[in-house]
């Protein structure tokens, strides 16, 4: 059986923190997602979808994100039901999310440093942050220079202080 779900869009509003009687912090957020298609008006249509996500990052996620904040979720579906005031049956299908990616720079919505952030719903978090003293390796150059293959595959001198890991 599989049930994955990744979607990538933008929350359209801001994420609502609550926590339960337990002191566990579950963040609600709904993510409009684009169609990959237009209809006859040539407009494109989005879905919205109903994610949760649970302790730590359910707190990155209210802290880091707002409305119209682009994020990646990662994560299963899942249905519940419960009962309205009114006794009626209601049933609720929702992405329960393993992991939120913030995929841009705070700074896109927020002002401030610039970096990327996120968690990850078994208990790592992932933070993504640049350093704003780092160099990015494709600023200032154009596709051609510097290209390591454009010699025609020739053997690379690579040192171990060259590679990231």
């Amino acid at each position: 059986m599989l049930n994955r779900v990744i979607l990538v869009g933008r929350l359209t509003r801001d994420p609502e923190l609550r926590y339960t009687p337990n002191g566990v912090p579950v963040a609600t957020f709904t993510l409009a997602v684009n169609r990959s298609y237009t209809n006859q008006q040539g407009e494109r249509e989005a879905d919205f979808i109903n994610c949760v996500v649970w302790r730590r990052p359910a707190e990155n996620v209210a802290n880091f994100l707002k409305k119209g904040s682009l994020a990646g979720v990662d994560g299963r579906i899942q249905t519940r039901s419960y009962e309205a005031q009114d006794g009626r049956r209601v049933y609720v299908t929702e992405v329960l999310a393993e992991s939120v990616q913030f995929l841009e720079p705070k700074s896109a919505n927020r002002g401030g440093d610039s970096g990327f952030y996120g968690g990850d719903q078994r208990g790592q978090e992932y933070p993504y942050s640049q350093n704003q003293n780092q160099r990015n390796p494709n600023e200032g150059i154009s596709p051609m220079e510097d290209d390591p293959f454009a010699d025609g595959g020739q053997t690379i001198d690579i040192s171990d202080d060259d590679l990231p890991f």
